[in-house]
């Protein structure tokens, strides 16, 4: 049993200060890990269903062939193993702006971290993922052309709710396209969102891919008790698109 609280690391970042700790949760007697940025929370082990459908409903929508897929946004990894999960995935980036959270997995001070770690598919990409996906960017390094049949991103609380100014310009048309542009034809891009669907977005993401839907999320809140929701955008490239 571990002890009731640990602050497992912190670092001082360009975003702010991040720390890693674990708590163990006085209802259930089980370790809950989370992070924080600054002084807010980003992400905790007790709300992973919307990491999770992330990447079921972004992969749900291809066929089934050997499947290239770039994260944005590593986190506590839950998007990523759910991606590794499915048989069809034969390669998966994740990409993170943040050594420190790449460094969370390949220590082991994450549950997930050694899973990804270990798994050969699997690579931990330090990068800015927004630059990446960006014109003229590359999401690969090793590969600047590399065109993916997925594209999954948890980086920001949502499309108006973004973690840096700079990350803003994706969620705008030039942007999509040219994240659009990263995919194979017939390619998917999926959102991960705090926020209810926003129908400006969803106009967005309609007129840079040929089919787009918004998926509600529902779980359940251990801490204010109910039911919350995250959003899940899913976006689908034209079979045709070159």
């Amino acid at each position: 049993m571990s002890a009731r609280f640990a602050e497992l690391d912190w670092k001082p970042t360009p975003m702010g200060d991040i720390c890693l700790r674990r708590r163990r949760d006085p209802g259930s007697g089980e370790d809950v890990y989370e992070v924080k940025l600054g002084d807010e929370y980003l992400m905790s082990s007790l709300f992973t269903a919307g990491e999770i459908a992330l990447a079921r409903l972004g992969l749900a929508a291809l066929p089934d062939t050997q499947l290239d897929v770039a994260v944005g946004g590593l986190g506590l990894g839950y998007t990523a193993r759910a991606a590794l999960d499915d048989p069809r995935v034969r390669s998966l980036i994740v990409v993170d702006a943040l050594a420190e959270v790449i460094g969370w997995h390949e220590r082991g001070l994450v549950p997930l971290g050694p899973g990804l770690v270990s798994d050969p598919r699997c690579r931990l990409v330090h990068g800015d993922f927004f630059a990446g996906a960006g014109e003229g960017g590359a999401l690969d390094p090793q590969d600047p052309d590399r065109r993916f049949h997925a594209v999954l991103l948890d980086i920001d609380h949502s499309p108006s709710q973004v973690l840096h100014p700079r990350h803003e310009a994706l969620y705008r048309p030039a942007g999509l396209r040219a994240l659009a542009d990263r995919l194979r034809p017939g390619g998917v891009f999926a959102l991960w969102s705090n926020d209810p669907p926003e129908n400006d977005f969803s106009t967005v993401l309609a007129d840079a891919f040929a089919e787009s839907e918004a998926h509600v999320v529902d779980f359940d809140n251990p801490l204010q008790g109910g039911t919350a929701t995250n959003t899940v955008y899913v976006a689908r490239k034209s079979p045709a698109a070159p």
